[in-house]
């Protein structure tokens, strides 16, 4: 079986989550024997990831922009890969060359797998350029899928008003490498920053309003009068919103307590992890963070909010969900330093429910085994438009 990805960006750097999820994924399928082409744009590519990706059969295109990105590549390309693969796997919705490649998967009789990882919903800005893609072929690429994935059940609902019955929905949720590198530090991440021994929080993410940074910023001024030795690092690259951050740290005078790190990779965001007392995800809109799943990993618990669709995270006492809201992150936070001792014994419980049911090659052998199921038969017994049409019939059904 071989099976294309398809993704905006690679490198997590600026393809965030989406990026991340399809290289481990890609990788995990791999491993399993799997073989795995990939299309995608250079941006952001840096040299571990370039490297890292030797194994797979890489088609990588130049781009114009960083919001929307539009691939610099001919259309005979992207209906070359599409041919050569046996399923595509398109990751991410509002994407030009995944919607060429499922518009080639549809011509060319492939099964595409889609994967918005949180991001069908309208949200933030650009929402009439959004409307308008939805218009031209958003629709069509969601609803004409042969499945669908879903990353938490709170995101199965995103779903339905695309068409898409509960029958092409699967959940395939984050996972985790089970195996961590050698040489993690968080003494040489918390003298790095300044912490020492403070009670250290970490935001690593992207700097945008659907991260939430900006009510974690008013909720750790709350917590500081309780806490007042408490250190926060916000980690993760500018998506439009740092300087905004940044004026705002210094009107409430919290001066050093708060550090805007950049972006972080390899050990040095594992560093962080390990170091803080405590992850915080104070997202307004999320689909399973796989920070939450890498901080688990290094017995770290966290603090979430309750539209990331991680409530296995409460259930097995590995931190703590709040609601969106100024107040319930103070509050969870409060809650979190007022027992800062026991905070190891909740980072256990998270690396327990992490290695039992979030590594990639757990999650990769259900996802071959449903790929394997996409594919005809017998090679050409299904087209593309047949499946369109079925697929059209069982939404409007």
């Amino acid at each position: 079986m071989k099976i294309l990805f398809v993704a905006d960006a690679i490198d997590p750097s600026l393809g965030g989550g989406n990026a991340e999820r399809t290289y481990q994924l890609a990788r995990a399928l791999h491993d399993r024997g799997a073989g795995i082409a990939l299309l995608t744009t250079r941006l952001g590519l840096g040299a571990a990831r370039a490297a890292a990706l030797a194994p797979f059969d890489c088609t990588l295109v130049r781009s114009l922009g960083r919001r929307f990105v539009l691939p610099l590549v001919w259309p005979g390309t992207v209906a070359r890969c599409v041919r050569q693969a046996d399923v595509v796997h398109i990751g991410g919705h509002w994407s030009w060359l995944g919607a060429l490649s499922g518009w080639f998967a549809l011509r060319q009789g492939r099964p595409y797998v889609y994967t918005p990882a949180g991001s069908l919903p309208l949200f933030g800005r650009s929402r009439t350029i959004k409307r308008l893609y939805n218009a031209l072929i958003g629709h069509r690429l969601v609803r004409n899928a042969a499945c669908c994935l879903a990353i938490t059940e709170l995101e199965r609902a995103h779903f339905h008003p695309y068409g898409v019955p509960d029958a092409r929905i699967h959940l395939l949720p984050n996972g985790v490498d089970p195996v961590l590198p050698a040489g993690i530090s968080p003494e040489r991440a918390r003298a790095r920053h300044g912490a020492g021994t403070a009670p250290l929080l970490l935001f690593l993410g992207r700097l945008s309003p659907i991260k939430g940074p900006d009510l974690l910023i008013e909720a750790f001024a709350e917590l500081r009068e309780r806490h007042p030795d408490a250190r926060l690092i916000l980690a993760g690259p500018d998506a439009g919103l740092q300087d905004t951050l940044e004026r705002r740290v210094r009107a409430l005078n919290l001066g050093e307590a708060v550090r805007f790190a950049g972006p972080v990779s390899g050990l040095d965001k594992l560093d962080l992890l390990a170091a803080a007392d405590c992850l915080v995800v104070p997202s307004r809109q999320e689909a399973m963070s796989l920070v939450v799943l890498e901080a688990g990993q290094l017995g770290t618990p966290a603090l979430i909010t309750d539209q990331c669709g991680f409530d296995a995270l409460a259930a097995a006492d590995g931190g703590c969900i709040v609601g969106v809201s100024v107040a319930e992150l103070a509050r969870g936070l409060a809650q979190m330093l007022d027992r800062r001792a026991t905070l190891p014994a909740q980072g256990a419980n998270l690396r327990r429910l992490v290695h039992d049911r979030y590594t990639w090659p757990r999650l990769a052998a259900r996802a071959q085994a449903l790929f394997e199921q996409l594919i005809p038969a017998a090679h050409g017994q299904t087209t593309g438009r047949r499946l369109a049409h079925e697929n059209d019939r069982n939404a409007v059904g």
